[in-house]
């Protein structure tokens, strides 16, 4: 085979590169020109993720998201879910990151990776509110009890029989004080009473050795009597039993006790044996308390004052004790790339007085 000329075979070339740019340029278009945007899962948890009217997020959660985004320069799209379904779709990897009040636990990060924590909180227990008037309402209700009135019957018979008994030795002996049927048992009824109240007016006393053993035997009585009656109505009168019946963690297996589905909050009761009903979410669940279906509701604390001072003031309060510490994380993937970045910008973040002004707008009463 004769070869080509150089100069023909030069030509040759650049036509075979041409052609190859040619054939190159539309399959490389073909290739997409940025990263597609990252599927953000989230759910309604005031104030950390809030709904608005016209379909919009915001609250902590979502702002510190937005800024973490915009510092990083990550496109996303935000996708609402149900708590168990966000989680659900992290796991999947149906969702790129999980962004809302997420505990880091050590059974999620089995499933999923988390970043650095961005909020440190504990769980509280929402109760009916008990202000001061209702407290000492509740205190005298309790004095129109039928226990109560069941011991005070029983005290004024016991007054009674010892007015008898001393009416019986002294109707004749001592007719003065005691005499007659009917001014002689009233008036052992007054001995009787002022004699437990340790008053003794001097006015009535008896003379008889039956009298006054009665007498002795009745002083004893009373001290009894009265240091028993005394502890009851001091105790029923201290500003612990003057509040609700619930006004801690160790309250809460003798109530009936409301959580939400699939929370953290959820777990730490059934770990604790504290049976408790599941209710979809925390306003559903602050609701049914508000009714009187539930006795007492747990669930992360800084959520249950944001709703109950905007949704239940008033109606329920939040007890100031706080337990089961809780970190709020950003859930991701498991073996996410962003993990890191986004460490780093949440550290440089919660470190600026934009955080603080963010956590006071939306904490602060």
């Amino acid at each position: 085979m004769t070869p080509l000329h150089p100069k023909l075979s030069k030509t040759f070339g650049l036509l075979l590169a041409v052609l190859a740019l040619l054939v190159a340029g539309p399959a490389g278009a073909q290739e997409p020109s940025a990263k597609e945007a990252l599927r953000v899962g989230t759910t309604s948890a005031p104030p950390f993720a809030l709904k608005a009217q016209d379909g919009n997020w915001h609250g902590i959660s979502i702002q510190l998201w937005r800024e973490l985004a915009d510092d990083l320069g990550l496109d996303f799209e935000l996708q609402e879910r149900s708590f168990t379904d966000l989680l659900a779709g992290v796991e999947d990897g149906s969702l790129d990151v999980g962004m809302a009040a997420i505990t880091i636990t050590s059974d999620r990060e089995v499933a999923m990776d988390f970043t650095h924590a961005f909020y440190v909180t504990g769980l509280g227990i929402a109760v009916p509110y008990e202000g001061t008037a209702q407290a000492w309402l509740k205190a005298a209700e309790r004095f129109l009890s039928l226990e109560f009135l069941y011991v005070l019957g029983a005290l004024l018979l016991v007054m009674f029989v010892a007015g008898i008994l001393v009416w019986l030795f002294e109707r004749r002996r001592n007719p003065e004080m005691f005499g007659g049927a009917a001014r002689g048992i009233g008036s052992g009824f007054w001995w009787s009473a002022v004699t437990m109240h340790t008053v003794g007016y001097g006015d009535k006393a008896p003379k008889t050795l039956g009298g006054r053993i009665v007498a002795l035997l009745w002083m004893f009585t009373s001290i009894i009597i009265l240091a028993s009656a005394t502890a009851a109505i001091t105790s029923s009168l201290t500003i612990s039993e003057l509040g609700g019946s619930v006004k801690g963690l160790s309250d809460l297996r003798r109530v009936r006790v409301g959580t939400s589905e699939g929370t953290s909050g959820a777990a730490f009761l059934e770990d604790k044996d504290i049976a408790a009903a599941g209710f979809s979410g925390t306003r559903a669940g602050l609701q049914a308390l508000a009714d009187g279906e539930i006795d007492a509701f747990v669930q992360d604390a800084p959520i249950l004052k944001y709703l109950v001072n905007k949704d239940f003031r008033g109606q329920l309060q939040v007890l100031p004790q706080t337990f089961a510490r809780q970190y709020y994380g950003i859930a991701l993937s498991s073996g996410s790339d962003l993990r890191e970045p986004l460490n780093r910008s949440i550290l440089r973040y919660i470190r600026t007085e934009d955080w603080q002004a963010l956590l006071a707008r939306y904490l602060e009463p």
